[in-house]
């Protein structure tokens, strides 16, 4: 008998100031707050606002999470910024089966086709949600919503008190960005 896996590798590519740190450490600590367990942790170089960046989260509903590297073969990747679709190669070492989760107004289709993506793509207009949710286009917590919807690792109700607490006042707008997000997700079909 075969162990069923319980460790899921989330690789966010985003740019200096965009917020995939934050969405990181908001999807670890609902994770935790569910009782397993996960990482969050940057690569930083000398980036600076506005270059590429990445983060990660390791999540595991079993056991204690003890690697420590950077994650090259991810089972899902988040694309917060559409633009990093020509410089970065945002699929590279994703595993087979493995999700492509983009901030973008086109469709899944287009996605594949404009970049030669191979993998399953969920597509969600999160820039349009954060500009008429939050008053800005700072995507990262509507793009948690469609993370979470697309990979079910967690329950979206475990964000709402982590993203009280990080953004206070602010928080039900991003709690309702986040939402809106998780319903208005184009999940592409297999």
């Amino acid at each position: 008998m075969t162990k069923e896996k319980s460790l899921t590798e989330i690789r966010w590519h985003g740019r200096g100031g965009q917020g995939a740190v934050t969405s990181t450490e908001l999807l670890a600590q609902a994770a935790i707050s569910e009782g397993k367990y996960a990482q969050a942790f940057p690569s930083f170089g000398p980036e600076r606002r506005g270059a590429p960046v990445q983060a990660f989260n390791r999540i595991d509903s079993r056991e204690p999470v003890r690697i420590r590297a950077d994650i090259t073969e991810p089972d899902v990747v988040v694309v917060l910024d559409p633009s990093l679709l020509d410089k970065v190669n945002v699929t590279s070492g994703l595993k087979k089966g493995g999700w492509v989760v983009i901030n973008t107004r086109k469709t899944a289709r287009e996605i594949k086709a404009e970049f030669g993506i191979k993998h399953p793509v969920a597509t969600i207009n999160a820039a349009k949600i954060a500009r008429e949710t939050l008053g800005v286009p700072i995507v990262n917590t509507t793009v948690l919503g469609a993370v979470i919807k697309t990979t079910g690792i967690i329950k979206k109700e475990s964000v709402y008190a982590p993203l009280e607490k990080r953004f206070g006042r602010l928080g039900e707008r991003n709690i309702k960005a986040m939402e809106t997000a998780y319903e208005e997700v184009v999940i592409e079909e297999q």
